[in-house]
């Protein structure tokens, strides 16, 4: 069906390790907060991944009703004119997804051009915008990532769950749990507190290792005890207070080597993500980057990661040079440079721009 004429929109996707969040922001203009349209669920849009990185299918399946949801709010006649996706593990597992997105995409929303992007960048573009500067992400997961001055991005770690993500909600569920198990077994280091909070939360201790270990889910699964190991800390408990201590380490050590990887000394700098609405870690975060990196200049984000998609897509048509712009047909192996009206490097698969075929399916109404 061919497309009516009307006020262009663009679509901004958040994939976390523990939800989809989706919006939508009119084209042609800079990315204002309160004129987002948006729809989203947590816990009961988790996505899982295999080995070839976020399971497309999955994806899908919530993403799609999610864009159908979101139509209502849009105005008469509106249309898409670009889609921008972030999501976990895009720059180190992302194939999936590169490979199966575009065409449903385009049938479902009639875009002519697509973004996809690690969640590292559009947490960066949602705290900082186009400013170069060092941005902490913390979830499920954590990650830093830098901006060189002359352009470039930086990464350290976002290795996820079992390899990094060190400071993240997953780690810090995990260290709870594991001094939870400590304190079941008598060994040093156990906190009773914390073994009561996982019974709670999760049933009989010494059913844990089977109610986690073989979800797909488990990263968020252990995520969720991250808030039970901050409320035992602020209650007290000086095992979790420790924890909480060496997350705000681990954190700061990452930022520190994003900071030197982009040759900033003392980087303007943002925690951003779920994670930092806990005030004790986000407080021993900022203790340890006073030590480890005392140049730098935390600030508050600008927004979260959505607002980063929305920006990537607003931006999406500016990426015109044929270097810039992946066609579709050839995205697998193909390398882009940045595109000199593009504010940020294009570095598939970390960031890449990709050019839709026209679709058969409806614009949106």
């Amino acid at each position: 069906m061919e497309q009516a004429a009307g006020e262009c929109w663009v679509v901004g996707v958040d994939v976390g390790g523990s939800g989809i969040r989706v919006g939508a922001a009119p084209a042609g203009r800079p990315v204002d907060p309160a004129a987002v349209r948006t729809v989203g669920s947590a816990a009961a849009a988790r996505v899982s991944a295999s080995a070839g990185g976020q399971d497309a299918r999955a994806l899908l399946d919530r993403l799609l009703p999610a864009l159908d949801a979101l139509v209502p709010g849009l105005p008469d006649g509106a249309r898409i004119g670009a889609v921008a996706v972030g999501a976990t593990g895009m720059a180190l597992l992302g194939r999936d997804l590169a490979a199966r997105l575009p065409g449903p995409l385009a049938r479902a929303t009639g875009a002519r051009r697509l973004v996809l992007a690690g969640d590292a960048v559009t947490a960066y573009v949602g705290a900082l915008g186009t400013a170069a500067g060092v941005v902490v992400a913390g979830g499920t997961g954590l990650v830093a990532i830098g901006l060189r001055p002359g352009g470039g991005w930086c990464r350290a770690d976002g290795w996820g769950q079992l390899l990094g993500d060190c400071g993240g909600g997953a780690w810090i569920g995990r260290a709870g749990l594991e001094a939870a198990l400590r304190a079941q077994d008598g060994r040093n280091g156990g906190s009773p507190v914390l073994l009561a909070a996982a019974e709670r939360h999760y049933g009989p201790a010494a059913g844990l290792p089977a109610a986690l270990q073989p979800r797909p889910d488990r990263a968020a699964l252990l995520a969720e005890f991250a808030p039970a190991v901050v409320a035992a800390a602020e209650e007290g408990c000086p095992v979790a207070a420790g924890l909480l201590r060496r997350a705000g380490e681990e954190i700061a050590a990452t930022a520190t080597a994003a900071a030197e990887a982009a040759g900033r000394a003392g980087p303007r700098l943002a925690l951003t993500g779920g994670l930092f609405r806990f005030e004790a870690l986000r407080r021993a975060t900022l203790d340890a980057l006073a030590v480890r990196l005392p140049g730098a200049r935390p600030g508050p984000p600008d927004g979260p990661p959505l607002l980063g998609a929305l920006r990537l897509a607003v931006a999406a048509p500016a990426a015109v040079t044929p270097a810039a712009v992946v066609p579709a047909a050839a995205r697998t192996d193909a390398v882009s440079t940045a595109a000199p009206d593009f504010p940020w490097p294009l570095d598939p698969p970390l960031l890449t721009v990709l050019d839709l075929p026209a679709a058969d399916g409806p614009w949106l109404p």
